[in-house]
């Protein structure tokens, strides 16, 4: 089969052909349809520090994806060939404490597929059938690819309550915009959506009906004032991982507000730890989804009208693949998607 892999320490992945997966007796494999291009994928075809430090060689990788399932293990029950899906890309283990609790996102030996194990950017993937979620006829196999991603912004956003709320959303890339646009579908008053990137804010106000600021070109004073916001906002989400970003965010909350923090920092930084304290932030961070809480959340929100299509950019074939990553790394697009 076809498959991306990262065959070697170095920048970029490589088109080749690899064996098929077999399923194990709880498993099952899924013929892949599409696949997104996910934040985490730019790090590993960059090789930068972390994927240095986290992905192993060599290795197929992607994990954002939707597809048929075309075969079933000896032990699944209520799967069958056939069905449509997608799927948590997740995978834990049966033994900690937050498991056995039913909280299976907490695990602390959770394995990633696509960056622990191997993924999903290729003609089959087989993953645990704990892990499939199968779609409906209303959502495509096109938005099936982007539940990963969508889940993690609905997890952020969903964070706290946001009706009736003033929010803030620090990073204009296809989370943040999601996550924006998840606010405003939920109830929010005001959402504002910062970033430097003069595309990504484009696209964020064609995607809802939200205020894009160029904090390069406009300060957050002026824009509360032009809102008729007195103190400062309730919630924010800050998906950026930039210093300067989170800061600016904790700058303008009110007092009592509340934080979800999603953006991974490239290293670390300085908080301000006095001034949250003073402020009496809460500040919640945000790894993956719920399981499977979050899947069912966003299913019933695509259904409901929440509308996030116009985040997806680019279509491309697979075997143009670099042209998608290097788009992405310039930051000139949304979500990409693959076709297999």
């Amino acid at each position: 089969m076809r498959a991306l892999v990262k065959v070697e320490a170095a920048r970029g992945l490589t088109m080749r052909q690899e064996p098929a997966p077999v399923p194990g007796p709880d498993d099952v494999i899924v013929k892949v349809k599409k696949t997104g291009i996910c934040g985490t994928d730019v790090h590993i075809y960059k090789w930068d520090e972390w994927a240095q430090k986290t992905i192993p060689v060599p290795m197929i990788v992607g994990h954002e994806y939707a597809g048929e399932i075309v075969e079933v293990g000896s032990h699944v029950k209520n799967l069958a060939v056939g069905m449509r899906v997608s799927g948590e890309g997740h995978v834990v283990g049966t033994k900690s404490r937050a498991v056995r609790a039913g909280h299976f996102h907490l695990d602390p030996e959770t394995q990633g597929i696509g960056v622990n194990i191997p993924g999903a950017f290729a003609d089959y993937v087989r993953i645990p059938a704990f892990n499939v979620v199968p779609l409906p006829d209303d959502i495509d196999d096109e938005l099936g690819a982007i539940l990963d991603p969508l889940g993690n912004a609905v997890h952020t956003a969903l964070s706290f309550n946001l009706i009736g709320e003033d929010v803030i959303v620090t990073g204009a890339g296809p989370i943040g915009i999601m996550a924006a646009a998840i606010a405003r579908h939920v109830g929010a008053r005001h959402v504002v959506i910062t970033d430097v990137n003069p595309t990504r804010l484009a696209l964020a106000g064609r995607v809802a009906d939200i205020t894009p600021v160029n904090i390069t070109e406009e300060d957050l004073k002026s824009v509360m004032a032009r809102l008729k916001m007195a103190e400062g906002f309730d919630v924010g989400l800050e998906m950026s991982g930039q210093e300067a970003a989170f800061q600016q965010m904790t700058d303008h909350m009110v007092m009592g507000g509340r934080i979800a923090f999603l953006g991974i920092p490239s290293r670390p930084f300085v908080v301000d730890w006095a001034k949250l304290v003073f402020k009496v932030l809460t500040i919640k961070c945000i790894y993956g989804r719920e399981m499977f809480e979050t899947w069912y959340k966003m299913l019933a929100m695509l259904q409901s009208g929440l509308n996030v299509r116009p985040v997806i950019t680019h279509r491309l074939r697979a075997e143009d693949y670099v042209d998608g990553f290097e788009t992405m790394i310039r930051g000139e697009s949304g979500k990409i998607v693959l076709e297999w």
